[in-house]
């Protein structure tokens, strides 16, 4: 059932950059959700396999010193979900986390294997882009930190170089404290599907809680990769509270969205829930904020 040419164990972060060096055309796993799931429909047939499963040091989410949310690689989604910083602070995460697969899928798959895929329909990867999360990866040439919308750089291709591992994901204080988010993920069926087009947005209000002071919207399947509706966060900033403004604000996201025809979904039928979505996930996250909504 899965044609494997060889299976290489890492047992260290140093052993498996060293793995890659040797063995240049390997495939990383983790989890495997992603990769078997390929090798079994014959895609990576007669494949190198390196594991990194066994890396005990990339797993887990911990608060640094400077207040830098750092979640490992290898972090399953439950255990995201699940984490106390994580339901601290930026809640959202786990609750977008908790929408991939079923259960099985959840204990096994890794947020860092979820991003690496690159592929635009990745439940964490629109909340981690409204976070302005940091991924780090660690190679040959020591550990490089990049913003994620760098290292996103096309439809199934990230940023990562010749052997090289993500090694975390680093969500900076001043990115989530006083925000708080909502995530909605639009798909076919209720559950254990893909999206349809998932939007999160996170707020950050004036303390009179009368205004947005900031605003940040992100999509996964509204483009080839997941992005930022920058118009219409640029446009929200300074508004006032309202039922206009959240009007106003999810029509402009039309400016950045560019989603395709699909055997999923119509590129207008995409273009219209990206509205919807925008202003039921801006609204919830006003309320989450503390905002009340006037007419």
């Amino acid at each position: 059932m899965y044609d494997i040419k060889a299976l290489y164990e890492a047992e260290s972060i140093s052993h498996g950059i060293s793995l890659l060096k040797e063995h240049p055309q390997a495939q990383i796993i983790a989890g495997g959700s992603d990769v078997l799931v390929q090798m079994r429909e014959g895609k990576r047939a007669g494949a190198e396999l390196i594991s990194i499963y066994g890396l005990d040091e990339l797993r887990g989410v911990k608060l640094e010193e400077d207040g830098t949310i750092r979640i490992g690689s290898l972090t399953s989604f439950s255990h995201i979900t699940k984490d106390p910083v994580i339901q601290k602070y930026i809640n959202v995460l786990g609750e977008a986390v908790d929408m991939v697969g079923g259960p099985q899928i959840r204990n096994i798959g890794t947020i860092g294997g979820n991003t690496c895929n690159g592929v635009t329909s990745a439940d964490s990867a629109s909340t981690l882009f409204a976070w302005d999360a940091v991924i780090e990866v660690t190679g040959p040439e020591g550990v490089r930190r990049l913003p994620i919308h760098e290292f996103y750089i096309k439809a199934g291709k990230v940023d990562l170089r010749s052997a090289e591992l993500q090694t975390g994901i680093l969500i900076p204080k001043e990115s989530y404290e006083g925000y708080f988010g909502h995530y909605i993920k639009y798909a076919m069926r209720g559950a254990m599907d893909i999206a349809t087009l998932g939007c999160s947005v996170n707020v950050k209000l004036s303390e009179d809680k009368r205004y947005l002071k900031d605003v940040r919207i992100a999509y996964g399947v509204a483009g080839p990769i997941p992005m930022r509706a920058v118009h219409a966060e640029a446009a929200a900033k300074g508004l006032e509270i309202n039922s206009d403004t959240i009007e106003k604000v999810g029509d402009i996201v039309l400016e950045d969205v560019t989603p395709r025809d699909s055997w999923r979904a119509s590129k207008a039928f995409r273009e219209h829930i990206a509205r919807v979505l925008c202003k039921r996930a801006l609204k919830q996250s006003i309320l989450l904020a503390g905002g009340v909504i006037h007419e």
